[in-house]
């Protein structure tokens, strides 16, 4: 029932999407204007909102899926993909290739760019982290901390060096965005994210495990290890790749699997999904208020992202009256 209300909220949200914007296309004219590639619209549709809605769906499914994950292996809600670092390497990456100018050589320099820093603070997290032959989940979080602090730092220095049109790129980028051109990109994310999603349930069980501790989750019979590292490198993975594509979107990956476990439950057999198409609705309609708000003008979605999931945040807190239970969510 949650997730056919769900993908009926995709479906309208993907409808808004395509008919919102400087150029209003009524919901009932759409497929009309996808048989007329001779007209404005058409481009409009095809070339911008098209894309830039997938790239939405991809991105906020993917960003809230980790989220979810993540803190159910940490048992902390305020774990989320960007805790661990790979925003950080992700944001050092982009800046190193605008300062270098190798985003000039071809476009396509920026995503990969940001997705080796990924890959790089995914690999250095995970190194640092080993104890005894296994990693430990609470020395990866302070490492993903530190490591955030100091790729942070080293991009600030960049930046200082930087011209002033490269600075404007870079905090551009920061900002987040969906308008990325290249349709082979958009589509390998929403293959990544769905894929990210399959390979997530075959390990709802021990997730569900997890939430009971690392020790209980041993005695149910459940290799907390190989699951906790498997799920880190999808997770990593993922989020390293919406981060590329789309820059810095906040608030996502940690605000939404809160809202899904208040309403759907803890149970990630429902959660993974719910979470997954609750995060792609959440930044679709995002990006429909950063068209429309200073339109014909457009707001960085992070903005938006940011604004609207720090509110959700405290009236979450607010409502549930005792904090502290929230927080043991």
């Amino acid at each position: 029932m949650y997730v056919l209300l769900l993908l009926v909220a995709v479906f309208f949200a993907f409808l808004l999407s395509l008919s919102v914007g400087e150029v209003s296309i009524p919901f009932r004219d759409i497929l009309s204007v996808l048989s007329d590639k001779d007209s404005m619209e058409y481009g409009v549709l095809s070339y911008i909102r098209i894309p830039r809605t997938l790239l939405g769906f991809a991105v906020g499914g993917g960003l809230s899926l980790s989220g979810a994950i993540l803190q159910g292996i940490y048992r902390n809600p305020l774990v989320e993909p960007y805790t661990l670092g790979i925003s950080g390497g992700a944001s050092l990456g982009v800046t190193f290739a605008i300062v270098s100018g190798l985003h000039l050589i071809n476009t396509l320099f920026l995503p990969f760019a940001g997705f080796i820093g990924a890959l790089a603070t995914l690999f250095l997290v995970y190194a640092l982290s080993i104890r005894r032959g296994a990693p430990d989940i609470n020395r990866m979080l302070l490492i993903g901390v530190m490591i955030s602090f100091i790729s942070s730092s080293l991009m600030m220095f960049l930046m200082s060096v930087a011209s002033s049109e490269n600075i404007h790129g870079i905090v551009f980028w920061t900002m987040g965005s969906l308008n990325e051109s290249n349709n082979v990109m958009i589509g390998l994310m929403v293959i990544l994210s769905v894929i990210g999603l399959l390979v997530s349930y075959f390990f709802v069980i021990p997730l569900n495990a997890l939430r009971l501790g690392e020790e209980k989750a041993r005695h149910l019979g459940i290799d907390s290890g190989t699951t906790i590292r498997i799920l880190f490198v999808v997770t990593s993975l993922l989020t390293g790749a919406c981060i590329s594509v789309a820059g810095i979107i906040g608030f996502v990956g940690l605000v939404i699997p809160h809202i899904v476990q208040l309403w759907v439950g803890s149970d990630y057999r429902i959660k993974l999904i719910a979470s997954f198409l609750s995060g792609s609705v959440f930044l679709i309609l995002c990006d429909v208020a950063a068209r429309m708000i200073i339109a014909p003008n457009e707001l960085p979605i992070g903005v938006i992202t940011g604004i609207v999931g720090g509110i959700v945040f405290i009236v979450l807190l607010n409502r549930s009256g005792k904090p502290a239970k929230l927080m043991q969510r």
